[in-house]
């Protein structure tokens, strides 16, 4: 069984399927619930945004997934979005337009042109715009194409997107197992929550750039604890089995003591920068042989 931030018809309905070989999913109304779902046992795993190439990190996944016992991610993929407005049957005029957030705000240039009467407002999912829509609250929804499929409303327009490569990401997550092997293409993910001192994200990478890995993402949450303490969440190139991406996550550790490991996956799209270990391989087996007494 696989949960997904739900409920249907939702683009991480979509990403779900992708990752699914049953189709067997169980939608859940919000990111942590979802995730905690996978925590206790009743879902196998979990799918959940974690970015869109518009609108950047999806804070709900960020928080969630430091809260509670540890989920690592196991695989990725990315969606190309694009939405469809839905009404109900007879409506030609909306005056509401319901979605998410993070949907409005990729449309926003659609609606003004397209809509400029209407008022925007702010639902829990794509999905349960389309929902709401249904049961009469708001005229239109701002949807994944797929909710089409499972609510008996008519297409007002499709293909809205004001970025034309607009692109999401979402992650499959478990519960802490054996990982994924090593392709030569992968990501790894942490979150380090940074001490209060001079230098501090400085000096995290810095034993990045040292060991010549690739940052891809960084970004920064606050804690919810005291004002001006941050957690930095951090996507790199390669994978933890890598002796050089190993050592560095051991430094990460060093300096932050609260440093959570998120998961090394194949990425959706092969690309990037990859890891040479063979030098890093050979130093380490020269420091074995001075230490064993073989000659330097």
């Amino acid at each position: 069984m696989l949960a997904y931030f739900g409920p249907q018809g939702t683009f991480t309905e979509q990403a779900a399927r992708a990752f699914s070989a049953t189709g067997d999913l169980a939608p859940y109304d919000t990111v942590p619930a979802t995730l905690a779902a996978t925590r206790r046992g009743e879902t196998d795993a979990s799918c959940v945004p974690v970015e869109n190439s518009v609108e950047g990190a999806v804070p709900a996944t960020m928080d969630a997934l430091t809260e509670g016992a540890p989920l690592v991610a196991v695989a990725e993929t990315v969606l190309a979005v694009r939405f469809s407005v839905l009404v109900r049957p007879g409506v030609t005029d909306p005056k509401t337009v319901a979605s998410h957030p993070h949907a409005l705000a990729q449309v926003r240039h659609w609606l003004a042109a397209n809509l400029p009467s209407a008022t925007a407002v702010a639902t829990t999912s794509t999905a349960a715009a389309a929902r709401s829509v249904l049961a009469g609250e708001f005229d239109a929804a701002v949807s994944a194409p797929v909710a089409v499929r499972h609510y008996p409303l008519e297409v007002l327009a499709d293909d809205v997107a004001d970025v034309r490569d607009a692109k999401t990401r979402f992650l499959l997550l478990r519960r802490p197992g054996p990982l994924p092997e090593p392709t030569g293409h992968d990501r790894t993910s942490v979150v380090v929550t940074a001490t209060d001192k001079v230098g501090a994200l400085s000096e995290l990478l810095a034993e990045l750039a040292l060991r010549r890995i690739n940052l891809t993402r960084i970004e920064s949450r606050p804690t919810k604890g005291r004002l001006g303490e941050y957690r930095f969440y951090i996507d790199l190139d390669g994978h933890v089995a890598e002796p050089r991406v190993g050592d560095a996550l051991a430094a990460l550790r060093r300096h932050c003591p609260d440093t959570r490991f998120l998961g090394s996956y194949p990425k959706a799209a092969a690309g990037g920068a990859r890891v040479d270990d063979e030098e890093f391989v050979a130093a380490a087996e020269w420091l074995a042989s001075v230490r064993e007494g073989r000659g330097a």
